[in-house]
C-alpha cells in the first residue's frame, strides 16, 4: 500500500484539476529552479517574469490589421505615395493566399521573400514591394505585434537601371502636334512643362495656375507637391512661355484636365507610341529636358537646380545623352 508524505499530499493537492501529472510539475519546478540557481524565491520571480514575456510574444495581430495601422500611421502623406501602399499591400494580400489573416509574429523572413516573389514578377516593383513590405512590419514592431523585423533579412532585388532614350528632334514635334489637335490642345500646358521644364509628371499633376508666373519667368514647385519633398523654382524657358501665354486660366485652375493620367496615355497612342517596337519610356521627357539643357547651357549646377536633385551624381552618371540631342539650339528657340 502507498504512503505519501504530507508534502507529497499537499503537492497532489495543488495540482488537483490542472491536467498536470506530478512527473510534469517536477519538470517545470526543476527548470525554474535551474533558472532561479535553485532558490525558490528566485525561481518565482523567473516564473513571473517568463509568463509577462510569453504575453508579451503571443500580443499579435494580423497582416490585414498590420496594414490598415501602418496606413494609418502615414496618413499626413502625399497622396501617391498612400496609393503606392495600398496598391503593394492589396496585391500581396490577393496573390499570397492566406497572408491576410497570418499572425504577422508567425511569418518568418524566408516567407517573406517568397511572398514578394510571387506577388510582383520585375526587379523594380519587388524592390518596391519589398520597401513597402518591410513599413508594414516596422510599424508593427512599433506597436509591439512582432519582435523584429523579418524584411530586414531579405536580400534586395537588383535593379538595373535601364537607360532612357532621349527623344529625337521629329519625335518632340510630333508630340507637340498631337497635343495641340488632342482634345482642343488640353494637355499641352503640362506636355510642354514636362518637355521644357523637367517637371516630372506627377508633380504637374498638383500645379494649379497660380504657381505660374509668366512675368516673372517661372513655376513654382511647392515642396508637398515635389517628389523629393523640397521646393524649387523652374525657369519658364522661351518656348515654354510662347505655349503658355495661349492657356491662361484662372488662378485655381489645375493645369491638367481631369482624367489627366487616361489623356496623357491617349495622347501619346496618338502620336504613335505604346506600339509594340515603339515604347514610352517613363520620364522620357525629364530625361530629354535634362539632355538638351546640359548641351545648351553647359552647367551641371544649373540643370541640378532645375531639375529638384539633391546633386549632380544622378546626372552625371545615368539621367543625360549627349549622344542623342541633335539641333540643341533650335530646341530653346
Amino acid at each position: 500500500m502507498n504512503t505519501y508524505t504530507t508534502e507529497e499530499v499537499a503537492a497532489l493537492e495543488i495540482l488537483r484539476g490542472t491536467g498536470v501529472n506530478i512527473v510534469e510539475a517536477a519538470l517545470v519546478a526543476r527548470a525554474a529552479l535551474e533558472a532561479g540557481r535553485y532558490k525558490v524565491k528566485r525561481a518565482m520571480k523567473c516564473v513571473a517574469l517568463g509568463a509577462e514575456e510569453l504575453k508579451r510574444q503571443e500580443k499579435t495581430v494580423s497582416f490585414e490589421k498590420a496594414v490598415a495601422e501602418a496606413l494609418e500611421a502615414r496618413k499626413g502623406r502625399r497622396a501617391r505615395t498612400l496609393s503606392d501602399y495600398r496598391y503593394v499591400t492589396r496585391r500581396f494580400m490577393k496573390r499570397c493566399e492566406g497572408l491576410a489573416q497570418r499572425r504577422v509574429r508567425s511569418i518568418r523572413p524566408e516567407e517573406c521573400a517568397a511572398y514578394i516573389e510571387q506577388a510582383f514578377t520585375t526587379p523594380s516593383q519587388r524592390a518596391k514591394a519589398r520597401r513597402i513590405l518591410s513599413a508594414v512590419f516596422g510599424t508593427a514592431v512599433k506597436r509591439g505585434w512582432c519582435s523584429e523585423n523579418p524584411v530586414h533579412k531579405v536580400d534586395v532585388p537588383v535593379v538595373k537601371e535601364q537607360r532612357i532614350r532621349i527623344l529625337t528632334p521629329e519625335e518632340i514635334e510630333q508630340l507637340l502636334s498631337t497635343a495641340r489637335s488632342y482634345r482642343g490642345g488640353c494637355c499641352l500646358p503640362a506636355v510642354g512643362m514636362m518637355l521644357y521644364a523637367g517637371i516630372r509628371p506627377h508633380e504637374v499633376a498638383r500645379l494649379t495656375w497660380e504657381q505660374v508666373d509668366l512675368e516673372g519667368g517661372t513655376i513654382s514647385i511647392l515642396p508637398q507637391h515635389s517628389k523629393t519633398g523640397g521646393a524649387r523654382l523652374v525657369t519658364i524657358h522661351k518656348p515654354l512661355a510662347r505655349l503658355l501665354a495661349q492657356f491662361r486660366q484662372e488662378k485655381t485652375a489645375k493645369i491638367c484636365p481631369r482624367q489627366w493620367v487616361k489623356r496623357w496615355r491617349q495622347l501619346r497612342t496618338q502620336a504613335g507610341w505604346n506600339t509594340r517596337n515603339h515604347r514610352w519610356q517613363q520620364d522620357a521627357l525629364r530625361h530629354t529636358f535634362a539632355s538638351y539643357h546640359l548641351r545648351h547651357f553647359r552647367s551641371y549646377s544649373e540643370l541640378q537646380y532645375e531639375i529638384g536633385h539633391r546633386d549632380t551624381n544622378l546626372l552625371r552618371t545615368r539621367y543625360v545623352d549627349m549622344s542623342g540631342v541633335r539641333r540643341s539650339k533650335r530646341f530653346w528657340l
